[in-house]
């Protein structure tokens, strides 16, 4: 056996812990959220090492295993799916949670644009004239704009 080999047969489960605990420092040092899952592969490496006698080729398949696993599990748990992309996400598309919604105009409807506000926002608006503290109800959006019309 090679150094290295030895070194690691030496440590035996022990190996898996001290990598996952490192991993686990990085993950607090390094911006992002990745270490922390290879992490809990490593870590749970190490229970099944203790826990069955294996040679460390088996130890290296079941992190290998358990790394894409719990990686798959964290973008799940996170609201990615597997294309890593946001599910369910509203970021950009905020103002078609308010379609339907009534509203009060802030600043007058002029020319087709005014202001509503939305809780300590005031929010730009398009659609026909209407005077401050008329009800609006909104239609669509366009852009940054909600589209309404006159109650």
């Amino acid at each position: 056996m090679g150094p290295l080999t030895s070194y690691f047969a030496e440590f035996g489960a022990w190996n898996w812990l001290i990598f996952g605990a490192l991993l686990f420092i990085l993950e607090a040092v390094v911006p992002g959220v990745f270490l922390i899952w290879f992490g809990v592969a490593a870590i749970v490496t190490g229970i099944i090492a203790f826990a069955v006698d294996i040679g460390w080729q088996a130890e290296l398949l079941i992190f290998m295993v358990l790394a894409v696993l719990s990686v798959f599990a964290g973008l799940k748990m996170a609201g990615y799916g597997l294309s890593g992309e946001e599910q369910n996400s509203n970021l950009g598309h905020r103002g078609e949670r308010y379609v339907g919604q009534e509203f009060i105009i802030e600043e007058p409807i002029r020319n087709g644009r005014g202001k509503v506000r939305l809780g300590d926002t005031l929010w730009p608006v398009k659609g026909g004239d209407a005077d401050k503290g008329a009800t609006v109800r909104v239609t669509g959006v366009d852009g940054n704009a909600l589209v309404v019309e006159v109650v």
